[in-house]
């Protein structure tokens, strides 16, 4: 990367001359090559020029409708932004933001902001059998996408719960975000599909022991790739054909399942159980022990 791009702090630095506040931030959760914000931006005008990014970056609309004038690559684009609505500036592009003064509406937006490294882009792409040199990913000025908006707000969640389902959730998260641009926002016209290698039956039995010789760690897509020694992306694929579900929520099922067998056999208390399978919290046992189990762990106690 060139000195003269800009990087997600920088970015967040120069959003800052419109006197954005901001929030919430992933920043300090160190998220696998996604950063996710979201800031309140002024009611009142404003106009900033942004130089070229080194990620891409995607601004998710959330709130009531607002006015916004963008130009990139010499084309203007005026219009109202509405909830479900998302701009995208690829890596590498200026852009131009207004809020004209004319506008009396008076509505403080809260957008929420998402900012992906190109490396991670690339590394789906491959794992997906798609030629990273041939494609590229281009602009959205103000696209109606529902789906995408669900899968921003699925992070947003996390982001607000402070990480509380952990790095295999936001990472599978992530996974489905890059594919989705991969097929709806790049020049690619290739399916994106997974490779048709599987993992032998010494490959799984390798990652389901690790997964439960590790349960009470904040387990990783490139922790569980690296015990077979494949890409995280391609690991999240071929676990799932093998499996049926994905590796997060086959951790999940296991937690609970030690979780199940220790509040029948032990008298550690809940919070302690939670703790030791992995749960962030005892509430967060809770909810996921209700949700597959349709019992509580008291009333299993």
């Amino acid at each position: 990367m060139t000195n003269n791009l800009l990087n997600s702090l920088e970015l967040s630095q120069h959003l800052n001359k419109i006197n954005k506040t901001l929030m919430f931030s992933s920043r300090q959760m160190n998220w696998n090559g996604v950063l996710v914000e979201q800031c309140q931006n002024p009611a009142s005008a404003f106009e900033i020029e942004l130089p070229a990014l080194s990620d891409h970056w995607l601004n998710l609309h959330v709130g009531y409708p607002t006015p916004l004038i963008q130009k990139r690559d010499n084309c203007v684009h005026e219009s109202i932004l509405h909830e479900g609505d998302n701009f995208f500036v690829p890596a590498g592009q200026p852009s131009y933001w207004c809020r004209d003064k004319s506008d009396k509406s008076g509505v403080i937006c809260t957008p929420l902001q998402i900012c992906l490294k190109p490396e991670l882009i690339q590394q789906v792409a491959e794992a997906s059998d798609i030629d990273s040199k041939r494609f590229e990913l281009v602009h959205s000025f103000g696209q109606q996408d529902l789906q995408l908006h669900q899968i921003g707000m699925l992070m947003f969640a996390e982001l607000q719960s402070g990480g509380i389902m952990g790095q295999l959730y936001i990472e599978s998260l992530t996974q489905i975000l890059v594919i989705h641009l991969l097929r709806h926002y790049s020049t690619s016209t290739q399916p994106i599909a997974s490779q048709n290698s599987s993992l032998t039956y010494t490959q799984l039995q390798q990652v389901i022991d690790y997964i439960h010789a590790h349960l009470n760690r904040d387990l990783s897509l490139a922790e569980l790739a690296s015990v077979v020694n494949i890409s995280p992306t391609y690991f999240a694929s071929v676990f799932k054909q093998a499996m049926g579900i994905s590796p997060h929520q086959y951790v999940i099922q296991q937690r609970v399942e030690q979780a199940k067998l220790m509040l029948l056999k032990t008298d550690l208390t809940i919070a302690d159980i939670a703790l030791q399978v992995g749960f962030s919290s005892q509430s967060h046992l809770t909810q996921q022990f209700k949700r597959l189990t349709g019992i509580t762990p008291k009333q299993i106690r």
